[in-house]
């Protein structure tokens, strides 16, 4: 499995327009943050978790020719605006893409989306075939995929493991039983959107202490805001095992 991470920031918490902080400011690819996605290469199966508004610089970036599935965590904007670009797979691989997500999920996506759901569809629109998940392990393309039920406050989003690899965003809340799911993963990619406390997201020590009681071989955070500040000068601050993902990231399990 080749993990790529495709997107490792948000825009929650910072101005969107002629921000002057010192992380727009640095020269560090690193810290060049899109919106958070991942993609996952397994054999030859083509797998997304999220399709940001970045979606498409995202894919043209790291040069994807191929999508088999698109999985969502949850439905903010955030990570599902850039849905309506998988019409370039839908051209090139001449079928429509399964779409994992839990019902509200789904629900929402056909709002927002209408014109894709429409009784009468127009050309070259994006064509999708809806597959409802709930909290038990699925199979996408022969590949075992179990769900990660976690809170981002209130909202309920899905994590996914995929073998020996677990993707946590948008969190702030793990209960035990959920836990148990994760433990033993090689691999945990946790959400840390900053130093202070937020109430919806892990905060940097909140997802490093989490990382110890895990105890995986690595653990990379991701959804990180600009008041984290520059990823050089918060990278060394980590244990050895734990690192800041960056745009472009890739790892090999």
């Amino acid at each position: 499995m080749i993990v790529t991470f495709l997107g490792t920031g948000t825009s929650q918490g910072v101005p969107v327009i002629a921000c002057d902080c010192e992380v727009c400011r640095s020269l560090d690819f690193r810290d060049k943050r899109l919106r958070v996605s991942v993609h996952l290469q397994i054999g030859d199966k083509s797998l997304l978790i999220d399709s940001g508004p970045d979606f498409r610089q995202q894919v043209l970036r790291e040069r994807i020719k191929t999508l088999d599935a698109l999985l969502f965590t949850h439905e903010h904007k955030d990570h599902t605006a850039g849905m309506d670009d998988i019409r370039a797979f839908n051209f090139t691989q001449g079928k429509a893409i399964p779409v994992y997500g839990r019902p509200t999920v789904l629900e929402q996506l056909k709002r927002e989306f209408a014109y894709i759901f429409s009784e009468h569809q127009y050309p070259g629109i994006p064509r999708v075939q809806l597959q409802p998940i709930g909290n038990e392990p699925f199979s996408v393309e022969g590949v075992e995929v179990i769900p990660v039920e976690v809170m981002h406050y209130r909202l309920p989003v899905y994590g996914f493991r995929i073998g020996d690899f677990t993707y946590i965003t948008d969190a702030n809340f793990i209960a035990d039983g959920e836990l148990e799911k994760i433990r033993g993963s090689r691999v945990i990619v946790l959400n840390a959107l900053r130093r202070e406390p937020h109430i919806s997201h892990f905060t940097l020590d909140e997802a490093v202490e989490l990382l110890r009681d895990l105890q995986p071989e690595k653990g990379f955070l991701t959804h990180i805001s600009h008041q984290m500040g520059r990823h050089a000068e918060v990278d060394k601050l980590l244990p050895p095992n734990v690192h800041l993902a960056f745009d472009g990231l890739k790892i090999e399990l």
